[in-house]
């Protein structure tokens, strides 16, 4: 019998492989005592109402202090959930990341006053605030976008008691997370020779890779059968979700959910249709790469459980941590020596969290601290570990350039652009190892490579694309009224599935309760982004290929923006236009290309 591998405890995974927290407090302790030192801010910040808008010093002040305050709660943060998910049993930092939750729902109602007392302020009155406190240039930008929201900002309050529900507001999300992730179960499958095989939230999509069509059935089964015994337990928390969000729009009299979370990144709606009417008018390479992979498969009919088995099998490509590592800074050397010394400092000075341990989080991610980024990884020796480690690592370089070149204010980017980086990562990756094919002359790789762009295609610009059709279309029918029963979240799901796999596919019933799955649904019209996000880095990815070192100039001072100008103005200035269709028409273009590219490479 072979040796089952274990994963190991975290006490005995080597120091080299995790991540320097201590870069951002030495010991617990620090924490603390920062802990109780951000608790004195918020009768700090009490005591400037009605003072801000008396003088330009107390506006100035008051200001500076927000700034210590969101570096303080950084730190404060950053420290908490990354120890908390190093091992998610370990009791203190469980409590120390439950302590945070209250500490900001506090902090967010003592200065609740703030804004509306800032839009209060004459416009005269401002002008000669900026004339008589130089200091109070630098928040001109920040002061004007919250100035121009007035009809959205409500009275004193108001505002106190909006910011007094931050906790209720999170509890769909919640719910659904521990229903999703603590609670929900699935039945054991077997395979061939009748040995089980555990169904979790983690090996679901695996399972969906394998080679064995009865192992992705079963799964697959297992997996939807069991929603669907939560059917209307599913369809309550997603509506509570919906009418959350609708009602916080309502309150700040927005004309629609989607209007009110997209302001919140100053993204003009139109780029919301926009990409549901671009992937809409692309839908025919879907169509195509169905036909193909059902072709390559062999199969008479292809079913949903078929979509994510690789169509290229046996070519699976073994990478070390330290083989990814030089593949990566290989790959994106074309943005320069600058940008490489900084992905060389992040592979050596204590940025990523590398291997899995007993009780880490799963997945991966990176937490733009402002010490420095902090990345956690659960690296397996393969391909797509690599892909990852590319991406993960362009949203730590994104955050360290904004950190580095913004001040305090405007060193956050926001979400719009946030899968822009990562994704410009991972397409310059790909066409690295897309071009050694060639030098190789090795077709099967190659076609592996295409294989894997296709499926980022088709799993992040489609299928985003997708759920954001489908968040968009519940939100609407709530704002009219309706009611989003089980059967009618499940029928508009299977609707939408019809459209964008077509005829060749066969949609499975079990399909109609995935909606209940997905976490997205959750985070207020964020899925789309992952879209918008794609579909720009392959246009700036391509530039920097094309036009080299005016190209790369251009992208770092997007990367370095951090909020310094609206998200939409920063993609110009690398130049890509969100607004138009075009980025994603060209992505899909290439995605054609290359689906024509890996028919070639199978017929030889």
């Amino acid at each position: 019998m072979a040796n089952t591998e274990r994963i190991p405890e975290r006490k005995d995974v080597g120091e080299e492989f995790k991540w320097r927290l201590e870069d951002i407090y030495p010991t617990n302790s620090d924490w603390e005592a920062d802990y109780e030192r951000a608790k004195s801010y918020i009768e700090k910040a009490a005591d400037f109402k009605g003072k801000i808008s008396q003088s330009a010093k107390s506006l100035l002040d008051y200001l500076t202090m927000d700034d210590e305050i969101s570096v303080l709660l950084d730190g404060l943060a950053n420290y908490a959930h990354r120890r908390c998910d190093e091992d998610t049993r370990n009791a203190v930092y469980q409590a120390m990341k439950g302590k945070l939750e209250p500490l900001f729902v506090e902090m967010s109602s003592a200065a609740a006053f703030a804004r509306p007392e800032i839009i209060s302020i004459p416009e005269d009155k401002m002008e000669y605030f900026y004339r008589e406190e130089k200091g109070l240039e630098l928040y001109r930008v920040a002061l004007t976008r919250l100035r121009e929201m007035n009809e959205h900002i409500l009275s004193d309050s108001e505002e106190r008691l909006l910011a007094m529900t931050g906790e209720i507001s999170e509890s769909p999300d919640n719910i659904f997370s521990m229903f999703n992730d603590a609670d929900l179960t699935f039945p054991d499958i077997e395979d061939g020779e009748g040995n089980k095989i555990q169904v979790t939230h983690g090996s679901y999509i695996p399972l969906m890779h394998n080679p064995d069509r009865n192992i992705r059935k079963a799964a697959f089964e297992s997996m939807y059968h069991t929603y669907e015994h939560f059917r209307n337990t599913s369809a309550a928390m997603l509506s509570a979700q919906v009418k959350t969000v609708g009602f916080y729009a309502k309150a700040r009299n927005y004309p629609s959910a989607l209007d009110a979370s997209l302001a919140a990144n100053r993204v003009p709606t139109e780029v919301y249709h926009s990409l549901i009417d671009a992937v809409h008018d692309n839908m025919h390479y879907m169509y195509d790469y169905v036909r193909l992979r059902k072709k390559l498969l062999g199969v008479d009919e292809l079913h949903m459980y078929d979509l994510y088995v690789p169509i290229v099998g046996d070519c699976d490509i073994p990478v070390t941590f330290e083989e990814a590592k030089k593949t990566v800074a290989e790959a994106l050397s074309v943005m320069g020596e600058d940008y490489v010394k900084i992905l060389t400092e992040g592979f050596e000075s204590g940025w990523i969290d590398v291997y899995e341990n007993v009780g880490k989080t799963s997945g991966a991610y990176s937490a733009g601290a402002r010490v420095h980024p902090f990345v956690l990884l659960n690296h397996k020796d393969n391909l797509e570990s690599e892909f990852t480690l590319a991406h993960e690592m362009g949203h730590a370089i994104h955050s360290y350039l904004s950190n580095k070149c913004q001040p305090v204010v405007y060193s956050q980017y926001v979400i719009f652009v946030a899968e822009v980086a990562s994704t410009c990562n991972e397409v310059l990756l790909l066409m690295h190892l897309y071009k050694k094919t060639f030098e190789t002359g090795d077709l099967r790789q190659r076609a592996y490579i295409i294989n894997y762009f296709l499926e980022q295609v088709r799993t992040t610009l489609y299928r985003q694309t997708m759920f954001a059709e489908f968040e968009l279309k519940i939100n609407e029918m709530s704002e009219k009224g309706e009611t989003l029963t089980d059967d009618a979240l499940c029928a508009l799901y299977r609707d939408l599935n019809k459209l964008y796999f077509g005829d060749d596919v066969v949609i499975d019933s079990e399909i109609d309760m995935e909606w209940a799955r997905i976490p997205h649904f959750y985070y207020n019209f964020y899925v789309f982004q992952y879209a918008t996000g794609f579909s720009a880095a392959v246009a700036l990815a391509d530039r920097i290929l094309n036009e080299g070192e005016p190209a790369v100039k251009d992208y770092l001072r997007f990367l370095s923006g951090g909020c310094s100008k609206d998200p939409i103005d920063l993609l110009k200035t690398a130049g890509v236009d969100m607004t138009s269709p075009e980025p994603v028409n060209d992505a899909l273009r290439l995605f054609k290309k290359m689906l024509d590219e890996m028919e070639h490479c199978m017929e030889k």
